[in-house]
């Protein structure tokens, strides 16, 4: 399950989740594009002390001219694109209320990151991979397929890139491109802690209850299922969502 070689874009690097796949895809042999609206340097610092190749890049995944300079520095870097992760996402700047509480500007804007974004990374990346074929994850979540409450535009968003990934897998397969997302439950981040404020340990505590596998969810449990979706080894696999929740949800 090696990712030796393979030149793999990573949308929300500059931490978090993104910085863990950056750091562990280029400890694997990846060549990495960190890409974030956030400067990435300390995620390329990672990279290199891991003894890996990699290139930061500014990336708004609202702004076409940007998602497709990102595409466009990859190539020019390292010559192709093999993986993609779109990990951006607005999740932790968000306050959790009842669905008509929700402003509708911030329901927009959750709706052109977290889901539009997503569909301009891929059409940046495609035409890129149908040359060699491709494997595209798109990170969903737990709330999207459970249907939590309280932050309806965000659960909304997130069971949009399943239909997404699912969409598109039917009609990238022909070109050798794979889709798949995975679904994490509450990961120990930055941004989870940001999002529920003095009420995290209260929340992670709910969620452990949740879980049959009882413990927090750390970013270093993602690693392996991505990777695995990346690599070689899931080469028939393509339209699934993998979810990455402790055995919250089964399915």
């Amino acid at each position: 399950m090696s990712l030796r070689g393979k030149v793999i874009v990573i949308t929300g690097a500059a931490r978090g989740l993104g910085q863990e796949y950056a750091k562990s895809f280029a400890a694997d042999g990846a060549k990495v594009i960190a890409a974030d609206i956030s400067d990435c340097a300390a995620t390329l610092d990672l990279v290199k002390a891991a003894g890996g190749e990699g290139i930061a890049v500014k990336l708004d995944v609202t702004d076409t001219a940007s998602v497709d300079a990102m595409a466009a520095a990859a190539v020019e870097a390292f010559g192709t694109i093999d993986g993609l992760v779109n990990n951006a996402a607005l999740y932790g700047t968000l306050k959790p209320g009842r669905f008509d509480t929700l402003s509708e500007d911030e329901w927009d804007a959750v709706m052109t990151v977290n889901v539009k974004g997503i569909w301009k990374c891929c059409k940046a990346v495609v035409p890129v991979m149908r040359k060699n074929g491709g494997s595209i994850v798109n990170v969903a979540s737990l709330a999207g397929v459970f249907g939590a409450p309280l932050f309806l535009h965000y659960t909304t968003s997130k069971a949009a890139v399943v239909g997404m990934s699912r969409g598109l897998a039917r009609e990238l397969g022909r070109d050798n491109i794979r889709v798949n997302a995975i679904a994490p439950s509450g990961v120990s981040t930055e941004a989870t802690r940001e999002f529920f404020g003095e009420k995290y340990e209260k929340a992670a505590e709910q969620m452990r209850r949740g879980q049959t596998i009882q413990r927090t969810l750390e970013p270093a449990d993602l690693v392996g299922t991505v990777s695995y979706l990346l690599s070689d080894a899931s080469s028939f696999v393509t339209g699934q969502t993998i979810m990455v929740d402790g055995g919250a949800v089964m399915h």
